[in-house]
């Protein structure tokens, strides 16, 4: 009777043999997904492990292999599962962990840098191959009896995937480097001047203010000059940028960070620090020994290491020294920093807080995959649900194993999750999102909310909680008649009025100490903040705002006029940014450091617009013409915001187009036209007005508009001729053109109404009788409860941390990336967004 052993066997290998046609080895291109689960967040370390298909090397957890064999058919897995166990540390001398070492690299997950994996652990890895749907299982050494054809190709397959880069790790770099530098394209033509001083060794002092710190050597002049001032009074007095100013010497390197590796250099020209292979022989011509130099001053890492932990936001918005109670469960699950992903992690832990978004991605989830494509990794849908599913299972909000020797800050980890896919997915093709720098949390919200529209076609949109309309009036001051119109918003920004500070004799008090420590090169004293009300804010949106060139459509001239905003519809939950991010004086991005309590309720009733009132008479709703009688090609621009903008360093082309895209409405509007399409590839070209003569009017040449662009803003609620109008008003730049469609849809609602009065086809244009096209928004009462923030800490959008708090079953919450726990003081003052939901009558 055959041994029952050698019949399985005999039954293994004609199972492999039928599935060895689909056996694939990975090739150049491939993607292999072998770190985690297409639709969950299941791993290798995953008791149950990862099955990657060996066709389509996508990663499946036990959950969903099954999935993927009845949808595709393939039958052969590679089986990959992690064990961990205490990682051996020779060096240790049984006194536990060291210390923590001080960063200082302004990197993550590189040698100096900030470490984010403390690793304390490693892994036995089992691999077998599994062929489906009777799950029989072949275990490596047992390949060694199959016959050479077929041993040979099962392993070198399977040994191409475990030597294969994994996708995670092709679409992100999971160290962050902030000290990547460029080749200065001046480094290899500088000019430098004859009869250039000799530059001591030591003793330097700016040659204007006689600073002895932060000095920086020009490499043209050999000028030594104070480099620029910093936000808390500290750094120097903005003397070696007046200089290059003056004489368009481009290169400058910091005295006291020269070494025989390097040194600190600056482009003035290109804004960045730099690289100088040519340093050596730039600091020869002054007399500097690059190989006997010590370093005797703070690189701009340093500096900048030192001024993101020194400030007290730090502590107080992580809520740091305190011992917080860590939650676990549905909904509290944490998500793993993957490199400057706070911004990401802080904006989701939000939205999927809220129903809307629970109820078309979560509950929905089992169709969602259904209906995914062929590689779900790269379905938008799919990603989303599989990211809110892993946010509020609670499968994966367990505690991490403890460690010896924990900090404070360590205690209470989660494993939580990573969203490599998600981020990779929704950063694809995005000039900023797609890399691993800090991001601003209040652009990523926009651009993860255009995402939705773009994906919401036919199907219920989430986004439907956050839009609301703003109503604006003009009031021509010279006729006093006004013209009303209406704009979509998802999230109201908010100035803040340094006026109106309650502090001022104490704010005024602390500059003068500031101003005096400074001048006696003492330490600043203690931070004052300024405290400004929250309602000081919402006045100062409310206030009438100047215009000084008002085009009057009852007097066919510029007169001034008086601008107001008002809400024409409350949106169900109203998003509110506080606007601390601004420039100062010398056009350098600063953080204003203020404190504004936001209320827990909060009542907007009273900003609510009316309409026309009785009384008003309306502007004629006659288009401004766009060009002069005098020169038809040229466009009437505001050309004091043109050279505002200018006087910034923007191209003048761009900031041409910036005010005239955005309708001369002004310096900030056009700024953050600016801002949002500074990486257009014709960014910089002139602006081309082909001889039209309204803010619509396009030319009608060019390349016809991309039909899936047309769908998407079809989606959103607007006309087929209001989509092809706008694209080809913006070279067929989709999001350029709802931007515009926006800015116009005034001009274009008195259009489509022409266009019924002069008899042509409603399909064409406007519904005679339905409302205005535009996104279907709702509309409540405008009373609301504060339910959640985010609050970023560090100067600047572009460095810093972000975390969130959210209040849930009546406590408040901080999501921290992988830290989850109960609030003990959630600092409310200091949010950067704000979400209020409406308080149902």
């Amino acid at each position: 009777m055959p041994d029952s052993s050698t019949e399985d066997m005999t039954d293994l290998k004609d199972a492999l043999v039928s599935v060895l046609p689909s056996i694939r080895v990975p090739r150049a291109g491939d993607r292999v997904y072998r770190d985690e689960c297409a639709y969950c967040f299941h791993t290798p370390e995953t008791d149950s492990g990862l099955y990657i298909c060996m066709n389509t090397f996508l990663g499946f957890g036990r959950p969903y292999v099954e999935r993927h064999y009845k949808k595709t058919g393939q039958r052969a897995y590679l089986h990959l599962r992690r064990i961990s166990k205490p990682k051996s540390d020779d060096t240790n001398t049984g006194t536990g962990d060291p210390p923590r070492k001080k960063p200082t690299r302004l990197a993550i997950g590189m040698e100096g840098g900030f470490d984010m994996s403390d690793e304390q652990c490693e892994f036995e890895e089992e691999v077998k191959l599994v062929i489906l749907p009777e799950f029989l299982e072949i275990q490596r050494d047992e390949l060694a009896s199959l016959p050479d054809m077929v041993r040979d190709r099962v392993s070198s397959a399977i040994d191409a995937i475990l030597s294969a880069d994994s996708a995670s790790r092709k679409q992100e770099i999971q160290a962050w480097d902030g000290e990547v530098r460029q080749v200065s394209k001046h480094a290899f033509n500088l000019q430098q001047l004859d009869g250039a001083p000799r530059i001591p060794p030591s003793g330097w002092k700016c040659s204007v203010c006689d600073l002895r710190e932060n000095l920086w050597l020009n490499m043209t002049d050999g000028a030594i000059l104070c480099g620029r001032r910093y936000f808390d009074g500290s750094g120097g007095n903005n003397h070696a940028v007046q200089h290059y100013r003056q004489t368009g010497y481009p290169l400058a390197v910091k005295l006291g960070t020269i070494t025989p590796d390097g040194a600190d250099v600056y482009s003035y020209d290109e804004d960045d620090m730099v690289l100088d292979p040519s340093l050596a022989e730039h600091l020869a011509h002054f007399g500097i020994d690059m190989m006997k130099m010590q370093k005797t001053d703070k690189t701009m890492t340093e500096l900048e290491i030192d001024m993101n932990q020194r400030i007290g936001e730090w502590e107080l918005i992580q809520e740091s020294g305190v011992q917080l109670q860590p939650l676990y469960g549905p909904g509290y699950t944490g998500m793993r920093n993957l490199g400057n992903s706070c911004y990401l992690n802080s904006t989701m832990q939000v939205l999927f807080s809220i129903q809307a978004f629970q109820r078309k991605y979560v509950d929905c989830m089992e169709q969602i995959f259904q209906k995914a494509s062929g590689d779900p990794t790269q379905d938008f849908s799919t990603q989303v649900a599989k990211l809110g599913n892993g946010l509020l299972s609670g499968e994966y909000s367990k505690p991490a194993p403890e460690r010896e020797n924990e900090t404070l800050e360590q205690r209470g980890l989660q494993h939580g999750i990573a969203p490599r896919m998600f981020k990779a997915l929704v950063g694809k093709g995005h000039p900023e999102f797609s890399t691993n720098r800090q991001q601003d949390a209040q652009e990523f919200f926009l651009h993860f909310i255009n995402m939705i529209e773009r994906n919401c076609r036919s199907s219920s949109n989430p986004n439907e909680v956050f839009r609301f309309l703003v109503e604006e009036k003009i009031k021509c001051l010279v006729s006093e008649k006004v013209k009303y119109t209406q704009r979509v918003e998802y999230m109201l920004q908010l100035p803040v009025p340094m006026e109106a500070a309650l502090n001022k004799e104490e704010l005024c008090a602390y500059e003068q100490s500031r101003l005096q420590a400074e001048q006696e090169q003492r330490p600043p004293p203690e931070l004052v903040r300024a405290r400004i009300p929250f309602s000081s804010c919402l006045e100062a949106f409310a206030a009438p705002e100047q215009l000084d060139e008002f085009w009057s459509a009852a007097l066919q001239a510029k007169s001034n006029a008086l601008k107001t905003s008002r809400f024409a519809s409350f949106p169900d939950y109203l998003v509110i940014q506080i606007k601390k991010f601004t420039f100062g004086l010398d056009w350098v991005p600063k953080k204003l450091d203020v404190s504004i309590d936001a209320p827990e309720e909060l009542d907007l009733s009273e900003f609510r617009g009316g309409g026309l009132q009785g009384g008003e008479e309306e502007l004629p709703d006659v288009a401004p013409p766009l060009v002069t009688p005098d020169d038809p090609k040229a466009p009437i621009l505001d050309e004091s915001v043109v050279t505002q903008l200018v006087e910034m360093g923007f191209p003048a082309e761009a900031c041409r187009k910036a005010v005239y895209y955005t309708g001369n409405s002004g310096a900030e509007a056009a700024m953050t036209w600016v801002m949002s399409h500074m990486d257009d590839p014709d960014f910089a070209q002139p602006l081309v007005v082909s001889g039209v003569s309204t803010p619509a009017a396009v030319s009608a040449g060019g390349d016809p508009p991309s039909e899936e662009h047309v769908a998407t803003i079809i989606s959103m609620g607007f006309s087929h001729e209001q989509a092809v109008r706008a694209l080809r008003a913006t070279s067929n730049n989709l999001e350029r053109a709802v931007d515009w469609i926006f800015s116009h849809i005034d001009d274009l609602d008195a259009e489509a109404a022409m266009d019924l009065s002069e008899g042509r086809s409603a399909a064409d244009s406007v519904s005679e009788s339905g409302p205005p096209a535009g996104p279907r928004v709702r509309d409540g009462s405008g009373k609301y409860q504060l339910f959640a923030f985010i609050s970023h800490m560090g100067t600047s959008t572009m460095c810093g941390h972000y975390v969130c708090h959210i209040k849930k079953d009546g406590r408040w919450v901080i999501y921290n990336d992988q830290k989850v726990c109960a609030s003990e003081k959630p600092p409310k003052d200091l949010g950067y967004i704000y979400f209020y939901q409406r308080v149902q009558s």
